[in-house]
């Protein structure tokens, strides 16, 4: 196992999600190489568990890229105080490695559920 890279792309997959939380949207495309995909999809016609971990699944493809899986939930607070689930599935990442500067090659988003949020106007 390749500790100095599961910790590098847990950081990238951390910091990429603090900076829609923290509504710094402009700073989400710098996540991405400049060819970068980014792509919301649903898992259709499964009904599945969904196992929320904190570690990420790391795959070394070659010395220049890797591949990850994360399970991933969003909460939406309302302005009430309400929470409720926003979104769960899975995030399929590959990246880019060059160095410590890791980016997103590709980036899918596997909802668990059909149905998207009409109020889907930031990346998940």
């Amino acid at each position: 196992m390749d500790v100095e890279l599961q910790l590098n792309i847990e950081n990238l997959l951390s910091r990429y999600v603090h900076a829609i939380d923290d509504d710094r949207l402009e700073d989400w495309p710098g996540f991405f190489v400049e060819k970068g995909r980014y792509r919301i999809t649903t898992a259709e016609k499964a009904q599945r568990y969904r196992h929320m971990m904190s570690s990420t699944l790391v795959e070394r493809i070659d010395a220049r890229c890797a591949r990850a899986t994360s399970n991933f939930q969003v909460v939406r607070i309302m302005h009430t105080g309400e929470s409720v689930l926003f979104a769960g599935g899975r995030y399929l990442d590959r990246i880019r490695l060059d160095g410590t500067d890791l980016r997103f090659e590709e980036k899918i988003v596997v909802l668990d559920s059909r149905s998207v949020d009409t109020l889907l106007a930031i990346p998940l």
